[in-house]
């Protein structure tokens, strides 16, 4: 998979590993980077990547400051 390339939803799903469900879930609630065209969602791979990367990164980050607050 190239970073340029364009995923379906069922692609997506596969990618993330999650439920197609939980992925429209996501991107219906504006959660997740994609774009509708016509009835159909498609999602960049660099986009989704970055998303991924950010949400790490939160998440690295929360951990670190829960720790912080509890030596309080």
């Amino acid at each position: 998979m190239g970073d340029d390339e364009i995923l379906t939803i069922i692609e997506l799903s596969k990618y993330l590993k999650i439920s197609k469900p939980s992925l429209y879930y996501l991107v219906q609630k504006g959660l997740i980077p994609g774009a509708k065209v016509g009835r159909h969602w498609r999602f960049s791979k660099k986009s989704i990547d970055k998303w991924i990367a950010e949400k790490e990164e939160f998440n690295v980050k929360g951990k670190e400051r829960r720790r912080d607050n509890l030596k309080k």
